[in-house]
């Protein structure tokens, strides 16, 4: 009896990371009248457009001409490994992005206001209360990229 409570309980641990760990896409992705939407309450968001600190993170400020530099913003992020663009436009991106072990979907979200050069970015996990900062790590890390590149100052 003990060794199939034992399996029962390990199966469903695995299904649980092979499959519960993505959440479903959440219903305020996108953008409204004012940009990117709010982070929750949750400390597993940042976004460019929060005003308060634990969620603020900087925006990106594009160098050159905006509209050759904004394909190759999508063009990066297309590469990175486990992010999938799930939706790209002329002046916004939504990426779903895949945690390397346990396949947590987060999602990332930038939107390009061509008048001024600047991108907002919205950084957001689907399930959960913490990120351990994983979502500023992976913003971070893009920011990186793309400045190596000179696309962003």
């Amino acid at each position: 009896m003990y060794r199939f409570v034992q399996l029962s309980l390990t199966l469903a641990l695995i299904l649980f990371i092979g499959n519960g760990c993505s959440g479903k896409r959440p219903d305020e992705i996108g953008i409204d009248t004012s940009g990117l939407r709010d982070c929750p309450k949750s400390p597993n968001c940042v976004s460019s457009e929060a005003k308060d600190e634990q969620h603020a993170i900087e925006p990106f400020r594009l160098k050159g001409d905006p509209t050759a530099s904004w394909p190759l913003i999508r063009d990066e992020i297309a590469s990175m490994p486990r992010w999938v663009i799930v939706t790209a436009t002329a002046n916004y991106i939504h990426v779903e992005c895949k945690s390397r072990i346990f396949r947590f979907v987060d999602d990332l979200e930038l939107y390009f206001n061509s008048s001024n050069g600047i991108i907002s970015i919205r950084s957001a996990s689907r399930i959960g209360y913490s990120d351990f900062g994983a979502n500023r790590r992976r913003v971070e890390l893009l920011r990186s990229e793309l400045r190596a590149k000179q696309i962003i100052e």
